[in-house]
């Protein structure tokens, strides 16, 4: 039995559990305790605070976990990065309030800033050579400068909304994060094997996003042009049809060059262009 640690509440909880629904794993999550166990796979779902999780998976009390890379940064526990996930996407930002003309990083020397980041902060600054007075809050950090508290903030920023409704600007970019799957660095082969499986699982969910299903009607003529249109895994496959004078072509396309390549297909006589989402793809 696998033990994985995730958040308990926010964005990366919804984006993990429906990583896991994706890859075909039963956790039942309407009625949440501490620990649920996986119906159909032997994983264990231990739920927690984002920031208790790189202690747990470094202590053992989990085997992997699903955090933010600016919390395992933070934290700088002994656990190993398995995978870089690509989700729950944010960066963590210095910020003062709009009404000041920011000349560069310089402008933090000798201010106060708020955070609850202060290692990534300190760590920045200190290769900056800025000397500041970083005030640790848990909680609202973006309210800091505007009631006297702190000059500045060091926080997270996904959409940049709530800079904006307290006044702030963003002015460096400090980090960016994303989720992480991360491990213990003494798990055992039996777990190992476990891992390897669900690591299978996702990858192959993961791989599919961001990729469509491509058929169409394509005339014989210029079945060699098509071809060196579609960027096929290996190379499109093509099939024959009752008219001789056409045959069916089927392709794996990445969504941000659909459009592009669809032009070029309908160019060169293309029809019937069928798409379908993915949901999981196998290499």
């Amino acid at each position: 039995m696998l033990r994985i640690a995730v958040q308990s509440k926010g964005r990366l909880f919804e984006d993990t559990m429906n990583l896991l629904k994706e890859t075909g794993i039963k956790v039942s999550s309407n009625k949440r305790t501490l620990l649920v166990q996986s119906s159909n796979f032997p994983l264990e779902v231990l739920f927690l605070r984002d920031d208790d999780i790189p202690q747990t998976v470094a202590d053992g009390v989990a085997d992997v976990g699903i955090v933010g890379e600016n919390e395992f940064v933070e934290r700088d526990k002994d656990a190993d990065i398995v995978k870089r996930l690509g989700f729950s996407k944010c960066r963590i930002s210095l910020a003062i309030p709009k009404a000041i003309d920011y000349p560069g990083v310089e402008w933090f020397n000798g201010k106060k800033i708020a955070t609850s980041y202060p290692v990534i902060l300190r760590k920045f600054m200190e290769e900056k050579g800025v000397k500041t007075d970083i005030h640790v809050i848990q909680g609202s950090v973006e309210i800091a400068p505007g009631i006297g508290l702190a000059d500045g903030i060091f926080d997270i920023v996904s959409s940049g909304s709530t800079l904006v409704s307290n006044n702030l600007k963003e002015v460096e970019v400090v980090m960016k994060s994303e989720a992480l799957l991360i491990g213990n660095k003494g798990l055992t082969e039996e777990k190992k094997a476990i891992l390897n499986d669900l690591l299978f699982r996702i990858e192959s969910v993961l791989i599919a996003e961001d990729k469509k299903y491509v058929r169409m009607n394509a005339p014989k003529a210029h079945l060699a042009e098509i071809i060196k249109v579609l960027p096929g895994l290996k190379s499109p496959t093509v099939i024959p049809l009752a008219d001789d004078e056409w045959c069916s072509v089927h392709a794996v396309l990445d969504e941000k060059h659909f459009w592009e390549i669809v032009g070029q297909l309908k160019a060169f006589g293309a029809e019937g262009i069928l798409v379908t989402p993915i949901e999981k793809m196998i290499l």
